[in-house]
């Protein structure tokens, strides 16, 4: 199964719009039926893995070990998850003849199939765009089937919509970071932990934005913790923000006065000690580099 867009490719594939009709059906009665998921090779968004944990039972930091594979989305190391596979390649959720195990909560890409979601920005726009891309593959039998479909009705039929709407931000935060390019310079590692934190590890998440030093730096109502406490998707969202603001410096969640100053204030040892680490690591290095061209 080919993977998911979440950006246009160097080389643009015809860009459909939701009017344009595509032929296509897959059902249990298909010669290639389970071909693509046999060949599997899936991009995990972060609300896949909120409903896959659920299904499955288990807490995201679980669900990441034992059905997850890491990857870095690009030169920085953003990173990113794969749904794993067997040694063959066939995804794990394979019930034998029966299908997808977990098709009621079954990630975006394989929702999308044949189909690929383009997140195009125009030079100069603002504002993103979605346009779709027809995945075509040799195995592939559901091309050959009488049915007619617009891409509006095939997303509705497949669940799409709501998938999309509750991933937008986070492609948005992809888009952003791809088409900022080097102005916004390499993320820290804090950064990168924090990305994947509120992506993909919600429950850790949870308890970092519970946590007193997180309380003590931003100014946030009872209410918003209640809120995030008892709605995953909440939290979700309010995780997108929070990478908006440590990514691209967005100030939409307000801090405690002095907050800044404080943390700063906390964390001045530590950086004096790592100055004076880093001082003392350069006069040995030059020494060393001195001595050995005397010799």
């Amino acid at each position: 199964m080919s993977d998911h867009k979440f950006d246009i490719p160097s080389k643009s594939p015809t860009a459909l719009t939701p009017g344009a009709k595509i032929k296509f059906s897959c059902h249990k009665g298909i010669s290639c039926f389970n071909t693509c998921c046999k060949h599997a090779d899936i991009t995990l968004a972060p609300y896949d893995i909120l409903r896959m944990k659920k299904r499955l039972g288990l807490t995201s930091a679980e669900f990441i070990n034992q059905h997850a594979v890491p990857f870095e989305m690009d030169g920085d190391g953003l990173p990113g998850l794969k749904l794993k596979t067997d040694d063959s390649g066939a995804c794990l959720q394979l019930d034998g003849d029966a299908g997808c195990g977990v098709y009621e909560d079954r990630p975006t890409v394989c929702r999308y199939y044949p189909l690929a979601l383009l997140t195009l920005r125009e030079k100069g726009s603002s504002e993103a765009e979605e346009r779709y891309s027809l995945v075509e593959e040799e195995h592939c039998k559901g091309h050959e089937e009488d049915r007619e479909i617009s891409i509006a009705d095939y997303r509705q039929e497949q669940g799409c919509d709501h998938f999309d709407d509750l991933n937008r931000d986070w492609y948005q935060l992809l888009l952003k970071k791809k088409s900022a390019g080097p102005g916004v310079g390499h993320p820290p590692k804090t950064s990168l932990q924090l990305f994947f934190l509120a992506s993909y590890d919600l429950d850790n998440f949870a308890r970092f934005v519970q946590s007193d030093n997180f309380r003590a730096a931003y100014d946030l109502s009872a209410d918003f913790y209640r809120e995030i406490a008892e709605d995953e998707v909440a939290l979700l969202k309010f995780g997108f923000r929070l990478l908006r603001q440590a990514l691209f410096g967005e100030q939409s969640i307000p801090e405690h006065e002095c907050a800044w100053e404080d943390r700063m204030e906390k964390r001045k040892p530590i950086w004096e000690a790592r100055q004076a680490a880093e001082r003392e690591a350069y006069v040995r290095d030059r020494e060393a580099r001195m001595r050995g061209g005397d010799g």
